[in-house]
């Protein structure tokens, strides 16, 4: 079956005109490193380019080669990672890593289907890091080229769906000129994000105004098309943080779920927002202080973060215990308050740190200084 179009509503040459002259000046397309271009391509999974690019230049910084990156520990790249979300990217990525080193002696792959095979690298990605940086005829298709070739195309079948993944695919995989891969498909992509944006797109400036199939049906709004709606859980968060006068007891998230391998505070997880007062006759609560005598120094504000499946809201205990740490430590892991600032926690702990307790001055990370980047 063959979804092929009317290629004549994109013109190859156009777009690339196009982007010569209104692409941005990104490091990463300043290189044919294999090694920074996955690093890019894994850090902006999920992330704009404006967050994403000190991320990047801390990491090229710190780990100039995929040997660098497979020796650190792993909470060492959980920390350098600390705020961008979606930790498993982190994860993949050292796991990915270390089997570069292991199996192709810390060179990275050149072949589209061992890039396909690293941890974390799914067909996206190892198409554009086959034609970034061997020039491979492996046809991109991102969130921008969904949208730029369902309004060129007039495409309606619902890009999250199977049928419309294999349409899009093979249809991009034909538009792609073999010849000039890498700069098509950067062009592509460019031209998504900066022209044909998500909402309100100036079309009396897009070169295509005259071939796209939605701008002459006044579909543009409506295009692309998904069919699966996300589902927000909501969940209550009530963090205790157990200190005396120099310790304190921190948790580190081994289970599967969000924040995996970070670390935070002794939690309660409720079902609905509790009061203080409800909160210390909570059974769980009660079996968590076994009997430990501890003074409610300070309650935060409910603060509310979004994740992309999770909605939390999350209050801040802060229970001072004297000298008896070590009758809840418990499965917790009791550190000096100093240390704080040298484990990997997640974004929601981090804001709250720097926002409103006096810990800011505990929390300051100390880390190679990076030179920070604005679009």
């Amino acid at each position: 079956m063959t979804y092929l179009k009317d290629k004549s509503a994109l013109n190859t040459a156009q777009l690339i005109k196009w982007y010569r002259l209104n692409k941005r000046d990104l490091p990463w397309r300043n290189t044919n490193s294999a090694y920074k271009i996955w690093l890019s391509e894994i850090i902006l999974q999920q992330t704009r380019v404006a967050q994403g690019m000190n991320y990047y230049l801390k990491f090229v910084s710190h780990y100039p080669s995929v040997i660098d990156l497979a020796e650190a520990s792993e909470e060492e790249v959980l920390k350098d990672w600390q705020g961008l979300g979606y930790y498993s990217r982190a994860r993949n990525l050292h796991k990915a890593a270390k089997f570069i080193q292991k199996n192709y002696k810390g060179l990275f792959p050149s072949d589209y289907n061992e890039i396909r095979d690293l941890k974390g690298v799914g067909d996206y990605t190892a198409a554009a890091i086959a034609s970034f940086a061997f020039d491979l005829p492996h046809a991109v298709v991102d969130g921008n080229v969904y949208r730029v070739l369902s309004r060129l195309f007039n495409i309606k079948t619902p890009i999250d769906s199977t049928l419309g993944k294999k349409e899009f695919a093979q249809l991009a995989q034909q538009l792609l000129p073999k010849d000039r891969a890498a700069e098509y498909n950067q062009a592509i992509m460019e031209f998504g994000a900066l022209q044909c944006v998500p909402k309100s797109p100036n079309c009396e400036a897009c070169p295509f105004i005259d071939s796209c199939v939605a701008f002459r049906n006044n579909q543009i709004e409506l295009l692309p098309i998904k069919e699966k709606k996300l589902k927000q859980k909501k969940r209550y968060l009530n963090y205790l943080i157990i200190e005396s006068d120099n310790e304190l007891l921190v948790n580190k998230r081994n289970s599967k779920g969000i924040w995996q391998n970070l670390y935070d505070f002794p939690l309660i997880e409720t079902d609905k927002s509790l009061a203080e007062n409800a909160l210390i006759k909570n059974k769980e609560f009660n079996t968590l202080i076994n009997n430990t005598e501890f003074k409610i120094q300070a309650v935060s504000q409910e603060r509310k973060h979004i994740l992309s499946h999770q909605i939390l809201f999350a209050k801040f205990y802060h229970l001072n215990v004297g000298d008896n740490l070590k009758r809840i430590l418990g499965k917790f892991e009791r550190i000096k308050k100093r240390k704080l600032n040298e484990k990997p926690i997640p974004k929601l702990i981090e804001n709250y740190l720097k926002e409103e307790t006096n810990l800011l001055s505990l929390f300051s990370a100390q880390i190679k200084s990076i030179q920070p980047w604005q679009e």
